[in-house]
């Protein structure tokens, strides 16, 4: 089996490996791309996907798994043990050459390195740690490299993962022992999964304030459909973003593999994931706490609008002047965000805002933004638009 062909087989149904954020999917690469992508490689390019960087630069990337081959017998999984298809393995050596190939063909800007698991979390890890060292150490590559860690890795293994990827993950999977132990019976949530995440969180802190000052970002992903509330999910949400600093929290929304204990288990509504994103980046982005998010009493988001304009609509009742409120206060208007939000805060500083095209040119939505605003005085609705 040739390097290509591996990597079809080792890349094919890794979305369940979520690194985008929503309605961020798989593209078709821009023409100085695809151009370059002749032949048999361009049988890759369905297994390219993008991530979005602190900067908010859009990357290419190949996800690929280091080994199809696993231990685990996670009950949602396609790799888990003893599932009947074709799998494949790659050494480091092998795996780090071959993906310099697709990088220096222009294909991709990144890698995103996980593995089944074989021999324990600690050798698997062993074996990632050493692709990335080839990759980094010996072939030179210093683009962006996001590193699984495995369930049970050691604390020297999380540091030295750290100190070669741009992110780290490891997959909490669900928001308790429970649920885990229905989804994943062999992980344990404490030492397995949430710790490797504890150590990873006091690597990078130590890497950001050391001589180097390097920053390097964290993530975990859930999958979402098993019976978890969506209030368990968020307030366990809510501690990874306080407490351990994470830059993303991912949700995948379950959909049944066959073969699988789950496999006539109901899809989920991809709808509920996005809702949870969207309540994940009011913690993460605008300010809320937890204990604001508006959950019914059975702990679910509603489907049918954002929470931000449930929140609104629930105690916005008294529409904020836009020439006074805090960068706070607008936060918490639908249809503004952390830039549009700073951008008001710094126009007031030279003019008074009066009419609705100002908003516009500030970034604000202002569809969204109207029922809770007033400008100089009066509600946007009756004013005329008049441009500065």
């Amino acid at each position: 089996m040739d390097w290509l062909e591996k990597l079809t087989l080792l890349s094919q149904d890794h979305d369940l490996e979520v690194d985008e954020e929503p309605n961020v999917g798989r593209e078709t690469l821009p023409a100085c791309h695809t151009s370059r992508a002749s032949g048999a490689a361009s049988r890759l390019l369905d297994h390219i996907s993008h991530v979005i960087l602190s900067g908010g630069q859009k990357v290419p990337v190949l996800k690929v798994l280091l080994t199809s081959v696993c231990e685990y017998n996670c009950a949602y999984c396609p790799f888990r043990a003893g599932r009947d298809f074709r799998r494949a393995t790659f050494a480091p050596e092998e795996l780090a050459q071959a993906f310099l190939q697709i990088y220096r063909a222009g294909l991709v800007k990144g890698l995103f390195l996980s593995s089944g698991v074989v021999g324990g979390g600690v050798r698997t890890q062993d074996r990632l740690i050493a692709t990335a060292e080839i990759l980094r150490n010996r072939l030179g590559f210093d683009g962006y490299l996001h590193l699984k860690l495995m369930p049970g890795a050691e604390a020297a293994q999380v540091e030295h993962a750290v100190a070669l990827a741009s992110r780290v993950s490891i997959n909490l999977e669900m928001p308790g022992a429970t649920y885990l132990k229905q989804l994943a019976p062999r992980k344990a949530p404490g030492s397995a999964l949430l710790e490797p995440l504890q150590q990873a969180h006091r690597a990078a802190q130590n890497l950001q304030f050391g001589p180097k000052r390097r920053r390097v970002s964290l993530s975990t992903q859930f999958v979402v459909g098993i019976g978890e509330t969506d209030a368990e999910l968020l307030r366990t949400t809510a501690y990874l973003y306080r407490q351990l600093g994470l830059s993303r929290v991912y949700y995948s929304a379950f959909h049944p593999i066959a073969q699988t204990p789950l496999e006539d288990h109901p899809p989920e509504n991809p709808v509920r994931a996005l809702r949870l994103y969207q309540a994940s980046f009011l913690l993460r982005d605008y300010g809320f706490s937890f204990e604001e998010l508006p959950l019914t009493a059975g702990g679910r988001l509603d489907l049918n609008v954002d929470p931000k304009t449930a929140w609104a609509r629930q105690y916005l009742t008294h529409p904020l002047e836009v020439n006074r409120a805090s960068r706070e206060e607008l936060l918490r208007v639908p249809g503004i965000g952390p830039k549009s939000a700073q951008a008001i805060v710094r126009a007031r500083r030279f003019t008074r805002l009066r009419d609705l095209q100002q908003l516009r040119q500030l970034g604000v939505n202002v569809n969204r933004a109207v029922p809770y605003l007033l400008l100089d005085g009066h509600h946007p609705e009756q004013q005329l638009t008049l441009g500065f």
